[in-house]
């Protein structure tokens, strides 16, 4: 089972942060050019698109994470996609887009697949190409289909829970709300769309924002002994979601980070730091957290909010990072820089 779920999140997470990057990079950026140059518009159009094809990459990648035939593999894409809710149907028949899904079914229903193929095993030969990728739609894709409206409920608690903490002081409830969030970047589930469920907004939205930023920033400083620069910077730009595997397997990994988050949502009910119910989920990815704060900061680009900016968004959480990443790691020993290798640079 170890094993298993290893491979699981393995997949995941290349799918994941595959599919997520390009608009990270670009998003902004091309957002901010568009007036200017509004050809751009369909390159922005195309990273959002591949967004939505997350739930087709991480069935994919799961599938070539256990090594399984390229039908197989495949299968697994378009299974996991069923299962994910990425596409609905309009009144008028239409098929819509519909973000990324809810990831946590995606992989649920990508686990099923991976059980259902291995069951099968090689009994169908010739008739492989013909019935494995119906078959894979007809019994895993419809099952994960059919439990999609419970899981995507379960967030919606989840949301409601933390709903609660946004009436708390607002300290502490930066704090409590930035912790959650870091802890919610490294796990299967969506923080925008627990973010959006609710309508985090404020306070609420800049502590967790701020909260993703830590889990971003400590998890590329930790982990570029062990990978790479590019991989390191791939945490922070793309999503700490790519060491999901290393903190299910050792959530001790995370302590540096979750105290950082801790911090820093406590700096965003004094700094006033704020954000909107749709830059919660996001932390430094294409700038949208730090950007937000300025855009809804009092006076906008002044001195001062470019400073609390940088000091909250970039060198606080490399400075609080570097000193707990220390003192667990040299200190306490109770994480080493292989803890954060990833298997597929």
């Amino acid at each position: 089972m170890k094993d298993f779920f290893s491979k699981l999140l393995n997949g995941m997470s290349i799918g994941i942060v595959v599919a997520l990057i390009p608009n990270a990079l670009l998003g902004e950026l091309i957002k901010l050019l568009i007036p200017y140059f509004p050809s751009l518009q369909h390159l922005l159009d195309i990273t959002v698109f591949v967004m939505s094809l997350l739930p087709v990459l991480i069935g994919v990648m799961v599938g070539i994470s256990f090594k399984l035939t390229p039908i197989q593999t495949a299968s697994v894409g378009i299974a996991a996609m069923v299962g994910s809710g990425a596409i609905e149907k309009t009144a008028e028949g239409l098929f819509a887009l519909n973000g990324i899904g809810i990831v946590v079914n995606t992989g649920i229903t990508a686990a099923l697949t991976v059980l259902f193929i291995q069951w099968i095993g090689n009994g169908l030969k010739a008739y492989s190409i013909l019935l494995i990728p119906t078959l894979s739609i007809l019994v895993p894709g419809m099952i994960g289909y059919s439990i999609l409206p419970f899981v995507k409920s379960s967030t919606g608690l989840l949301g409601a829970a933390i709903g609660n903490v946004t009436t708390l002081q607002p300290i502490i409830m930066g704090a409590i709300i930035a912790f959650i969030f870091c802890l919610i970047i490294l796990s299967p589930i969506s923080t925008v769309g627990v973010a959006t469920v609710i309508m985090l907004s404020g306070i609420g939205s800049g502590a967790a924002n701020l909260g993703i930023v830590a889990a971003g920033v400590g998890l590329g400083i930790a982990s570029y002994k062990a990978n790479s620069l590019g991989t390191a910077f791939a945490h922070v730009l793309g999503s700490p979601k790519i060491q999901m595997k290393n903190f299910f397997m050792k959530p001790k990994i995370a302590f540096p980070m979750l105290i950082t988050a801790a911090i820093l949502g406590a700096l965003a009910g004094v700094l006033n730091i704020q954000g909107t119910p749709y830059s919660a989920g996001f932390g430094l990815s294409g700038l949208v957290g730090p950007l937000n704060y300025i855009n809804l900061a009092a006076g906008g680009w002044t001195f001062e909010n470019i400073t609390i900016m940088l000091s909250t968004f970039i060198i606080l959480p490399i400075v609080l990072n570097l000193f707990f990443i220390y003192i667990f790691s040299t200190k306490l020993k109770w994480v080493k820089t292989e803890d954060y290798k990833l298997d597929f640079e």
